[in-house]
């Protein structure tokens, strides 16, 4: 009898050995190979479709035990959408939580260089969140929601500025203006408020004409001394002329020259014909580009034009005849190009 109850003790023993050992395997030991991959779960994921996503990785060791945990968690009705991070050492406890309770991993959108319209914006936030560009353009031209937020459809693009932002990839195109207007507010701290207030400007005036500067010159260090020729022309009354804002009139940025005709177009945004600001933002400037319209540089220019080695960088002007002399050293080597 006491050899049998050994016997039995010993096969309990074995049996809870393997049992706690194939629970710890199953549970809580790495599951996930070298190296980190992503992951993007739409909305309606199934846990079939959830385990084909996760084995393309080439991350998951053995995706029957990790099975075996969704199983048990109930994870089958329960996914979350969303990006999410696979990496070395993770259990199947952890990943069937992250998936559970949508702990995703955020990525960085980064809004840079020419956005003129609301489709590009639109297709820049699409390629970084789940919503598609026609979802996202929707939002961008609601125009009660853009009411709501206190901008019209000609000052809204001055809520975007370049920037970086950490953002998740399932947050809804609203909830991502919202945080826009966020820091937007956040920029336009005090100091900044009270020297868009000495120009006599506001906040989003400011921004327009950026974008204008912007637009006129890639080279940084021109930035304060252009916007100080705007600047100049909007105390003394005198029209910006700027060829950017035709472009924009004409909804053609790739036009090279600004001819005659142009210069008699009809619109709000055709500084040759309008005195003072256009409506709205040209494009969306970077807060540098803003940055240096609020410290612009105090002169007595009131013209530029570019210069004659064509090098992108710009000749200064306090007098139209002195302007003249500039344009027509432009000129003169835009000719011997032909």
């Amino acid at each position: 009898m006491k050899k049998i109850i050994y016997s039995v003790l010993i096969i309990i023993s074995v049996l809870s050995v393997w049992i706690a050992a194939e629970l710890w395997l199953t549970f809580f030991q790495s599951n996930t190979r070298e190296g980190t991959s992503y992951i993007y779960i739409k909305n309606g994921t199934n846990l079939k479709r959830l385990a084909e996503e996760i084995e393309a990785t080439g991350k998951i060791i053995n995706l029957k035990r990790f099975l075996k945990v969704a199983d048990y968690y109930d994870l089958e009705d329960d996914i979350k959408s969303g990006r999410y991070k696979i990496s070395k050492g993770m259990d199947n406890r952890l990943l069937v939580r992250t998936f559970k309770f949508g702990w995703q991993t955020p990525h960085n959108l980064t809004l840079s260089g020419n956005i003129r319209s609301m489709e590009k914006l639109a297709s820049i936030i699409s390629g970084k969140t789940e919503s598609d560009s026609i979802t996202v353009l929707q939002a961008l031209t609601n125009q009660s929601f853009i009411d709501s937020l206190g901008f019209t459809k000609e000052t809204f693009p001055s809520l975007f500025l370049l920037n970086t932002y950490e953002i998740f990839w399932t947050t809804s195109p609203k909830n991502l203006i919202i945080r826009f207007k966020n820091e937007f507010e956040n920029f336009w701290d005090t100091t900044r408020t009270i020297k868009a207030k000495a120009l006599g400007l506001t906040p989003i005036q400011v921004t327009t004409l950026a974008s204008i500067v912007a637009e006129e010159s890639n080279i940084k260090t021109e930035h304060p001394v252009i916007a100080g020729v705007y600047i100049n022309r909007l105390k003394r009354g005198i029209p910006l002329q700027a060829d950017p804002t035709v472009k924009f009139a004409i909804n053609d940025p790739s036009v090279k020259r600004i001819l005659y005709k142009h210069l008699k177009i009809e619109s709000p945004y055709n500084t040759y014909i309008i005195k003072g600001l256009p409506p709205g933002p040209i494009t969306l400037p970077s807060p540098e580009v803003i940055d240096s319209v609020l410290n612009y540089s105090k002169h007595n220019y009131l013209y530029f034009c570019a210069k004659p080695t064509l090098d992108g960088s710009h000749l200064f002007a306090a007098t139209l005849s002195e302007h003249n002399k500039n344009a027509r050293a432009y000129q003169k080597a835009i000719s011997r190009l032909k």
